[in-house]
């Protein structure tokens, strides 16, 4: 087993392991994930619906510190590495905001209909359709929406198009896409089935890391696919857009994100049938600033997909759509590819007519289109910092070049930002409360 992040095994000291799990989540670190319920098994962990509005891991039953040492190597918000070295050859490129990557070009998919569904040119959509019909795989591993609670995500198996489309389109809600990876991997290994899986540089991580205790993940699941994230909505923050509109959360039936255009309407439909859409950039803001994210997404040290085989971004100049640019657009990612696997993956996908490709491009084209990331990924190391010096929980990072990137800042600049870190945190800003269920159903 990997030796413990030093760093947090210190400032878990002499804490119970239940302690040391509910320690992720009140420093704001946990993501919702659900890799934990599935290393302890859901007898012992289970992700609830919990008081703050979102989900979270409740012990409710045994959890000792063997269990919950394999569960601080897995989580990504204890350990976040990139592409791991054994991707990395000859033919791998270099850059220091993007990372390893081999390609980067504008793609789509073929199909125009799954274009227009897709949250922006339908390329993980396509790629996933591609893998399934041709066979590459028995199932893809996603998400779709929450069958119990319509704004958030759930995990889901596509073993046919339909499926497929049906789970198309943004989840910009809590998601625990991995509560049981274990489970599938015990029925891979009794089936020999192959999957895909498709989900945020997180959950990528999240896999990537247990690979490194688990040699079935590598063995079973034969591409990790990810969006280029800039992270989901706070159940608060969704409650107060629903407000906004009239909407309270138990009236929602149906809620549709974006997709069906680039990137297309928030939809919400009520259970008496009412239906209201609002524009992207009503539902987010017009800029990064008007973003209500978990804490976790604010230091968040890969939203680019470090780790994924192929990140899939959007492509608008500046890093947002327009209002007068949404009209016509069709809609076009950036693929892009870090390694072999994914090469080869994209070039049949072309080769069969799934996907089309458009220019090749730069990661400084993906600066214009991404300077938010840009700007994370610059700041985190100072943050992480700050953090430290407050005692919050910082994962333990390697192979994202956090502290180069922070050296493109000035010294007062990474001041700024560690000081602020630092201060935030004694205030609580991130803090959360220990995980309490809102009822023993949820």
């Amino acid at each position: 087993m990997r030796k413990k992040p030093s760093y947090v095994h210190k400032i878990q000291e002499g804490r119970s392991a239940v302690q040391r799990l509910y320690q992720i989540v009140e420093d704001g670190m946990c993501i919702g994930c659900g890799i934990c319920q599935s290393i302890a098994g859901p007898e012992n962990i289970r992700m609830k619906l919990v008081k703050n509005g979102t989900e979270r891991p409740v012990v409710n039953g045994e959890l000792d510190h063997k269990i919950m040492d394999k569960i601080l190597s897995v989580c990504p918000g204890t350990h976040i590495e990139g592409l791991p070295e054994r991707l990395v050859d000859e033919h791998s490129q270099y850059d220091e905001v993007w990372g390893i990557w081999r390609q980067i070009a504008l793609a789509w998919a073929h199909d125009p209909a799954v274009r227009h569904i897709g949250s922006t040119g339908g390329l993980l959509t396509a790629l996933g359709l591609y893998l399934l019909e041709s066979g590459e795989v028995d199932f893809i591993l996603h998400a779709t929406k929450s069958p119990a609670h319509p704004t958030f995500g759930a995990r889901f198996i596509s073993r046919d198009r339909d499926d497929v489309l049906v789970a198309a389109g943004s989840r910009y809600g809590p998601t625990a896409t991995l509560i049981d990876a274990l489970e599938i991997l015990d029925q891979c290994d009794r089936t020999g089935e192959s999957f895909a899986f498709i989900g945020t540089p997180c959950d990528v991580t999240a896999l990537r890391n247990l690979a490194m205790l688990d040699q079935r993940v590598d063995k079973f699941c034969r591409y990790q696919l990810a969006m280029v994230c800039g992270g989901f909505m706070t159940p608060a923050g969704m409650q107060q857009f629903l407000r906004q509109l009239g909407i309270e959360m138990d009236q929602i039936d149906d809620l549709r994100y974006r997709g069906y255009g680039c990137p297309g309407a928030t939809r919400i439909e009520t259970k008496d049938g009412q239906v209201t859409e609002k524009n992207y950039l009503d539902f987010w803001g017009a800029n990064e600033s008007a973003w209500q994210l978990p804490f976790r997404c604010k230091v968040c040290a890969d939203g680019i997909g470090d780790a994924a085989d192929i990140s899939a971004s959007d492509t608008w100049e500046g890093g947002s759509p327009t209002w007068e640019g949404q009209k016509n657009d069709p809609g076009t990612n950036a693929a892009i590819v870090r390694s072999n696997a994914g090469q080869l993956l994209l070039d049949r996908a072309v080769s069969a007519g799934y996907v089309c490709l458009g220019d090749t491009i730069s990661p400084r084209d993906m600066d214009r289109f991404q300077p938010h990331q840009v700007v994370k990924k610059q700041s985190v190391w100072a943050r992480f910092v700050g953090m430290r010096c407050a005692g919050k929980i910082v994962p333990d990072v390697r192979g994202l070049r956090l502290k180069p990137l922070a050296r493109r800042n000035s010294l007062s600049e990474n001041l700024n930002q560690a000081r602020g870190s630092r201060r935030r945190s004694k205030d609580g800003n991130g803090k959360e409360e220990t995980p309490i269920p809102i009822n023993s159903e949820s």
